[in-house]
């Protein structure tokens, strides 16, 4: 099951290359979707939801509703 998130302070295709990156960085084979005009980010991956919002969080983006 995919997982989506929002990412509120994803600007430009760069940020969304940045996310996409630092996902597949940690598992090469995720399926990632990001729309920058929405803000979201969908994950297909076999990593837990609790990594991915961490690569995500450590790309240095704040994701709505996490901590």
């Amino acid at each position: 099951m995919a997982l989506k998130l929002k990412v509120s302070d994803m600007k430009c295709d760069k940020c969304a290359a940045k996310i996409r990156e630092s996902i597949q960085a940690m598992e090469s084979n995720a399926k990632v979707d990001v729309n920058v005009d929405s803000k979201t980010v969908t994950v297909d991956s076999g990593a837990s939801d609790e990594s991915i919002k961490q690569a995500i969080v450590a790309a240095g983006f704040h994701l709505e509703d996490y901590q």
